[in-house]
């Protein structure tokens, strides 16, 4: 059962944060490459334009190798974003790019390349196995159970962009309804959410569970503005008085611009996490299916910040002001 009386707290905007030395989850958050000094300085960046929400990926292979040294660095992260101003949605599986991650050193990144590096949770050789998805349920109740009461905490994201399983065909995703069931045996008491991030009809199973299932209604959006808003208004029309929120969007070649759906999320009372805060080896600020022979793009693609903290769009500062006005 959904849990009817959550909240969001009060309107908020933010990013979707990879530290800039980082390709990957997994290179954020193992003890040989975790880095507080990007995550601080970061963070800082992001406090300085207004932004007080942060939507985090964990992954189930950072957590095999070492619980008590993994809750430890995801400690060491909320004191952090907290001393910036900043709540915190941590995402626990994800479908996206690459299907077998491996622990330890990750690859470089290829030059202009989207993602390169980004891998999915659990990878497809876990997922394919069900009879070793026990050790998923104590990765999602063992961080529920250390975190599932932290007010630094404001949602949990039990599963990014579902698709359906086996890939070629499905219609299921079997591991999503079981995630669903192990986080409300631990019953955190921040929300539950599964985003909505496609319409396809392959997807509608997927789509029904997220919608039945999610505390709070959360939606994927890189589409233009008139996209966004007939999307609001579905959304808020399907959650029947549950909050919505807005987890992805702004590709600013696809017409999904701060300038123009910024506003739009604020007027709806829609919080609103884009895509990538700082450029970095994520390389998100390329377009999908760039490459190196096409040379620059004309526009930069996701992300606020250059590396060395100025905006990559100073213009963008404005909108961010002017959404922020009013709030405390």
């Amino acid at each position: 059962m959904t849990n009817k009386n959550c909240s969001l707290g009060a309107w908020g905007f933010g990013a979707n944060f990879l530290p800039s030395n980082a390709i990957n989850q997994l290179e954020m958050w193992q003890a040989d490459t975790f880095s507080p000094d990007h995550i601080e300085r970061e963070l800082g960046w992001a406090e300085a334009i207004g932004m007080t929400l942060m939507r985090v990926y964990l992954h189930d292979l950072a957590y095999a190798q070492d619980p008590p040294g993994f809750f430890s660095r995801v400690e060491r992260y909320l004191d952090i974003a907290a001393r910036h101003g900043i709540r915190t949605a941590f995402v626990f599986f994800d479908d996206c790019w690459l299907p077998l991650p491996k622990p330890g050193a990750q690859p470089e990144p290829r030059p202009c390349t989207h993602n390169s590096g980004w891998v999915q949770s659990p990878g497809e050789d876990s997922l394919a196995h069900p009879e070793t998805w026990w050790h998923l349920k104590q990765y999602v109740q063992e961080t529920l159970r250390t975190f599932g009461q932290d007010q630094r905490v404001f949602l949990w994201d039990l599963y990014n962009e579902p698709k359906p399983f086996p890939r070629q065909g499905g219609t299921t995703n079997a591991l999503l309804p079981l995630v669903f069931e192990w986080a409300r045996e631990v019953a955190p008491s921040q929300p539950l959410t599964v985003d909505v991030w496609s319409w396809e009809p392959i997807l509608a199973e997927i789509n029904r569970l997220a919608l039945a299932q999610s505390d709070v209604l959360s939606l994927h959006c890189y589409g233009a503005p008139a996209v966004l808003q007939n999307q609001l208004q579905v959304m808020k029309f399907l959650a029947e008085g549950r909050p919505v929120i807005c987890t992805e969007y702004m590709a600013r070649t696809q017409g999904s611009t701060f300038a123009d759906c910024l506003p739009i999320l604020r007027q709806a009372e829609v919080s609103a996490i884009n895509w990538g805060l700082v450029a970095g080896k994520s390389n998100t600020i390329y377009p999908y299916g760039w490459t190196p022979e096409k040379g620059q793009p004309p526009q930069w693609f996701h992300d606020v910040f250059n590396a060395d903290g100025t905006l990559l769009y100073p213009e963008e500062k404005a909108v961010f002001q002017s959404v922020t006005q009013g709030l405390s």
